[in-house]
Protein backbone atom coordinates (compact mmCIF):
# COMPACT_ATOMS: atom_id res chain seq x y z
CA UNK A 1 0.00 0.00 0.00
CA UNK A 2 1.59 2.95 -1.10
CA UNK A 3 1.05 5.88 1.45
CA UNK A 4 -0.66 9.32 0.57
CA UNK A 5 1.20 12.40 -0.40
CA UNK A 6 2.03 14.50 3.08
CA UNK A 7 1.66 11.30 5.30
CA UNK A 8 4.74 9.92 6.62
CA UNK A 9 5.05 6.04 8.31
CA UNK A 10 6.55 6.69 11.28
CA UNK A 11 6.98 3.67 12.05
CA UNK A 12 9.24 2.86 8.78
CA UNK A 13 10.83 6.36 7.68
CA UNK A 14 12.57 6.78 4.88
CA UNK A 15 15.85 8.18 4.29
CA UNK A 16 15.58 11.28 3.18
CA UNK A 17 13.61 12.13 6.47
CA UNK A 18 14.86 12.96 9.39
CA UNK A 19 12.38 13.35 12.99
CA UNK A 20 12.97 15.14 16.07
CA UNK A 21 10.01 15.16 18.47
CA UNK A 22 10.07 17.13 21.42
CA UNK A 23 7.72 18.40 24.16
CA UNK A 24 8.08 21.01 26.08
CA UNK A 25 5.67 23.31 28.45
CA UNK A 26 3.38 25.84 27.41
CA UNK A 27 4.87 28.84 28.97
CA UNK A 28 2.60 30.82 31.42
CA UNK A 29 1.20 34.41 30.48
CA UNK A 30 2.85 35.75 33.73
CA UNK A 31 6.73 33.47 33.07
CA UNK A 32 6.66 35.14 29.18
CA UNK A 33 6.07 38.70 31.27
CA UNK A 34 9.04 38.20 33.47
CA UNK A 35 11.14 36.45 30.74
CA UNK A 36 10.91 39.52 28.21
CA UNK A 37 10.68 42.63 30.86
CA UNK A 38 14.13 40.83 31.93
CA UNK A 39 15.64 40.63 27.81
CA UNK A 40 14.47 44.34 27.62
CA UNK A 41 16.31 45.37 30.92
CA UNK A 42 19.70 43.70 29.61
CA UNK A 43 19.14 45.20 26.50
CA UNK A 44 18.79 48.62 27.77
CA UNK A 45 21.99 48.50 30.13
CA UNK A 46 24.15 46.61 27.19
CA UNK A 47 23.53 49.95 24.75
CA UNK A 48 23.67 52.13 27.80
CA UNK A 49 26.87 50.38 28.67
CA UNK A 50 28.35 51.27 25.15
CA UNK A 51 26.80 54.57 24.72
CA UNK A 52 29.45 55.27 28.02
CA UNK A 53 32.33 53.58 26.58
CA UNK A 54 31.57 55.16 22.98
CA UNK A 55 31.49 58.46 24.88
CA UNK A 56 34.56 58.48 26.77
CA UNK A 57 36.13 57.47 23.70
CA UNK A 58 34.84 60.72 21.63
CA UNK A 59 35.92 62.89 25.03
CA UNK A 60 39.28 61.58 24.82
CA UNK A 61 39.75 61.87 21.34
CA UNK A 62 38.51 66.23 21.12
CA UNK A 63 40.35 66.93 24.61
CA UNK A 64 42.84 68.85 23.98
CA UNK A 65 44.53 67.67 27.35
CA UNK A 66 44.66 63.94 26.52
CA UNK A 67 48.29 62.44 25.32
CA UNK A 68 48.80 61.06 22.09
CA UNK A 69 48.42 57.13 23.45
CA UNK A 70 45.36 57.54 25.16
CA UNK A 71 44.11 59.23 22.06
CA UNK A 72 45.23 56.10 19.84
CA UNK A 73 43.61 53.58 22.32
CA UNK A 74 40.02 55.81 21.75
CA UNK A 75 40.11 55.49 18.25
CA UNK A 76 41.04 51.68 18.02
CA UNK A 77 37.86 50.73 20.18
CA UNK A 78 36.17 53.25 18.41
CA UNK A 79 36.79 51.23 15.14
CA UNK A 80 36.21 47.77 16.97
CA UNK A 81 32.82 49.50 17.86
CA UNK A 82 32.35 50.57 14.36
CA UNK A 83 33.79 47.30 12.80
CA UNK A 84 31.38 45.08 15.54
CA UNK A 85 28.21 46.85 14.35
CA UNK A 86 28.91 46.96 10.84
CA UNK A 87 29.39 43.16 11.30
CA UNK A 88 26.35 42.99 12.76
CA UNK A 89 24.17 44.61 10.50
CA UNK A 90 25.80 42.95 7.42
CA UNK A 91 26.00 39.80 9.45
CA UNK A 92 28.53 37.90 7.90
Amino acid sequence: MKPEVGLLDLQNPTSEHNFKISLEPKEAVADRYVRLFKDVVLFVLAVGFVLVIVWLCIATMVSPAAQAEKKKWAMSILSAAAGGMIGYLIRK
